[in-house]
């Protein structure tokens, strides 16, 4: 079963795809499209998941695998992460 923290790593991974750096709906579109199943196992995280995204964004900030935003919306990585 999926867990919050495993959107940190689907985050990252919506972002490589996208040559680095997406807008989250377009990140929201990637987990959706990539792990559907996996978010329909997940119990509560099923209903939160949209949220969650946005809390990985922040920790992933935090982290310093994600740069701070120039753009609003705009959610891009650091350059080798």
């Amino acid at each position: 079963m999926s867990s919050k923290s495993e959107l940190k790593k689907w985050v990252k991974d919506a972002l490589r795809q996208h040559g680095g750096s997406a807008i989250l709906l377009d990140v929201a579109k990637h987990i959706w499209a990539n792990h559907e199943l996996d978010l329909r196992a997940a119990g509560d995280l099923f209903y939160t998941w949209q949220y969650d995204m946005r809390w990985a964004c922040t920790e992933l900030r935090k982290d310093g695998d994600l740069e701070e935003p120039v753009k609003r919306g705009v959610w891009k990585l650091v350059s080798g992460h």
